[in-house]
């Protein structure tokens, strides 16, 4: 079935008013051609699905959610996440923690800026990495864990700067030298990093666990 990624009516939509209350809902639905469209309007004598509402999780600045507690997700797309993180020689908590950050793993997730999937992915990006459906988990980690390792590499390794770059882009963390004085930059930062060790420590005691149970299964 062909895919249209953004619907017309949404980049309308987006140019009219280019900021779209977080909660918005996003609708999907199949037209008489047999395209799927995603759009935040609620499409007339069609069926439509709501999706999803937009929300980057981390990127609002008054965001209730407490960070240090709330919780985590390990087990959802391991298989995608260990492959991508694998070969493209990515600590798989920095993944999550910016899977969690961005979409919170919705794989359908989809803001009025036209950002899509589990890594939020802009059209541009997702193209520049061959990615021809957004939605699609394991296509949307591969290119999104990609750009995640381009940002490491310009940034020489330090995951603070990466996530500027990928919240701000990366032109505006050389522009400023470091994290853009941004507030939703400032505070996605503070929380992907917050996850990052949170993940780290999560997935380390989980490798232990799996150690011990292979362990004791051997000397039965």
């Amino acid at each position: 079935m062909k895919s249209r990624h953004l619907l017309l009516s949404l980049l309308l939509t987006a140019t009219a008013q280019p900021v779209m209350a977080a909660g918005q809902n996003i609708y999907k639905f199949t037209d008489k051609n047999g395209v799927v469209n995603y759009t935040n309007v609620k499409p007339a004598g069609v069926a439509a699905k709501v999706i999803g509402t937009y929300s980057c999780p981390a990127c609002q600045v008054n965001s209730r959610i407490d960070w240090t507690h709330t919780g985590l997700n390990v087990s959802a797309f391991k298989d995608e996440i260990s492959v991508a993180a694998r070969l493209n020689e990515v600590d798989e908590s920095m993944v999550r923690a910016i899977i969690h950050a961005e979409s919170a793993f919705r794989t359908e997730a989809l803001s009025p800026a036209g950002a899509q999937g589990l890594m939020q992915l802009m059209p541009g990006t997702a193209g520049m990495y061959g990615v021809d459906n957004a939605f699609d988990a394991g296509q949307n980690i591969a290119a999104g864990v990609k750009h995640l390792r381009m940002l490491l590499d310009m940034f020489d390794g330090d995951f603070e700067l990466a996530a500027a770059g990928y919240n701000a882009g990366e032109n505006a963390v050389l522009r400023y030298g470091g994290v853009p004085p941004y507030a939703e930059t400032q505070v996605y930062v503070e929380r992907v990093g917050i996850l990052q060790k949170r993940y780290a420590t999560e997935i380390a005691a989980a490798s232990v666990d799996s150690a011990n149970s292979s362990s004791a299964a051997g000397s039965l």
